[in-house]
Order: C-alpha cells, then sequence, then structure tokens
C-alpha cells in the first residue's frame, strides 16, 4: 500500500528541491517530532490486570522507537529488543474483535487516527534511504469508516540537514485511500481495498500551499471488486486505547501507532 505513496511522494518532492538553496550545512533531522514520543512514554498508563507489564512495555517500546526514528535508524541488536517488546504485547492482547465495525456496520475500536511509531515493512524503511526527500509523519486514519486512509509527509533532504533560517519550510503529504472490510472467520483482520491517491503540497518555502490543486487519481477497480477476499489485509495483534500493533500481508512487516487526536502536518 505504501509503494505508490513511496513513488508519488518523491516525484512532487523533487520538484519542490529545484527551489532550495545550495549551502550546505547540517543540523539535527527535523523530519520527526521525537519530543512527541518522548511524551508519549511518560503518559503510557494501563489500569487492567496486566498493568504494570504492559505499561512498562509499551513505556520500553515508545523510548526505543523515539530513539532509532520509528525504526528507521535501528541497529540489529535495537530491532531485536523491540520484537521481544513487541512479542510480549502481542501475548497480552485482550482484544478478539479488532474489526468489528470497519466497515461502517457499527462502532470500531480502530476508529479514529493513530500515529506510527515503529515498523519493520521493507516498503516503508526503503524510504529512509531517498537522496530526495525524508519521511515526516505517518499516520493510519480509520474515519468516517469504512473509509482507512494512509497517510505519508515527505519533506525535502536538504530541509532535513540546514537549519530553518537558510532553508524555509516545504512538505508534501501524501494520501492513499482505502475501504476496509471484514473477513469472515478472522475476527482481527481487516481487509483493504485501494480506491485513490492525493499528494498535496503543503508549504513550499515557508510559503502555505494548500490552495494549490493536488495530483489526484483515482486506482483502478480490480475484476470483483469490492468482495471478501480482496489482495490487501493486515491483522490486528494488539489494541488497547492508546497502542495498535498490526502486521500486514505482502510484503510483509509490522506497524506499531499511537492514538492521535491531531494529524495536521
Amino acid at each position: 500500500m505504501w509503494k505508490t505513496l513511496t513513488l508519488l511522494g518523491f516525484l512532487l518532492v523533487s520538484q519542490t528541491l529545484a527551489f532550495q538553496p545550495t549551502i550546505l550545512g547540517k543540523e539535527p533531522k527535523q523530519c520527526y517530532p521525537h519530543s512527541k514520543l518522548q511524551e508519549s512514554a511518560n503518559d503510557v498508563v494501563e489500569t487492567t490486570s496486566t498493568g504494570s507489564s504492559t505499561s512498562s512495555l509499551k513505556k520500553d517500546l515508545l523510548e526505543l522507537a523515539a530513539s532509532y526514528d520509528r525504526g528507521f535508524g535501528a541497529s540489529p541488536s535495537a530491532r531485536s529488543r523491540v520484537d521481544d517488546l513487541i512479542a510480549a504485547l502481542e501475548a497480552l492482547n485482550e482484544e478478539t474483535e479488532a474489526a468489528r465495525g470497519v466497515d461502517g456496520s457499527e462502532a470500531s475500536p480502530l476508529a479514529g487516527s493513530w500515529r506510527m511509531i515503529w515498523t519493520t515493512a521493507s516498503d516503508v524503511l526503503v524510504l529512509g534511504a531517498s537522496p530526495v526527500a525524508t519521511v515526516g509523519a505517518i499516520y493510519q486514519i480509520f474515519d468516517p469508516l469504512p473509509v482507512v486512509t494512509n497517510v505519508i509527509d515527505f519533506i525535502p533532504r536538504l530541509q532535513a540537514l540546514l537549519p530553518p533560517s537558510i532553508v524555509p519550510s516545504s512538505l508534501v503529504r501524501a494520501k492513499v485511500q482505502t475501504k476496509a472490510s471484514l473477513r469472515p472467520g478472522f475476527p482481527n483482520r481487516v481487509g483493504l481495498w485501494f480506491e485513490s491517491v492525493n499528494l498535496q503540497p503543503v508549504q513550499v518555502l515557508g510559503v502555505d500551499a494548500k490552495q494549490l490543486p493536488p495530483f489526484a487519481a483515482n486506482l483502478p477497480k480490480l475484476p470483483g471488486q469490492p468482495s471478501d477476499d480482496g489482495p490487501g489485509y493486515f491483522d490486528v495483534t494488539y489494541l488497547d486505547e492508546e497502542l495498535l500493533i498490526i502486521r500486514q500481508n505482502a510484503p510483509g512487516g509490522l506497524f506499531a501507532l499511537v492514538k492521535v487526536q491531531d494529524t495536521e502536518p
């Protein structure tokens, strides 16, 4: 689901780069607000019967996610530690019907906005290797169901290396809209049909660019769409009111996300 966003995002961000100055310098990356993850780690509270152990596992996960840039800058040992934490959380999962309501038929425990804090998915991690753009926030928004929107913010690579006084902010937001469906016999599986792609410049050199027309395209519908056995899906392996862990089908990989109220760039 992320490959389409990757290709289109690189194309549009490369056009933004043409306006960037060629002064060299370096400053800590601005592509992702790590402080928000640290604040989330301090705010994690769990009151179930597995209280202290679940709270501790989530706090450790959030701290590692912040330290290793959501997996983009993770060492093998860090990946192994996160894998162990996630496996322990999955063993404590109490949600047995996470997919209920994703078709819009009733209230869903997935409803709302979720920000990615960790991934092992190769189709997302490859974004970090681009010489053109770096990756800002990544969201999965379940609203209004059955619509599920995947969001990636792209920032010119040069902007991440230089102070704002030299390179004013530019940002492109990419969205892929999908339609969620239930998968009979799999109460924690969410099926996805891909519907449209949208690329919207948000800022260009510090100037609000939301008035610019987006690049938008409807994706072709496959024969038999929609149905209960489409090619895209993910399994929810952990879910509570503040943390979501999912494992996607091909090309594989997992995502850990935290519940958020605001998805503005």
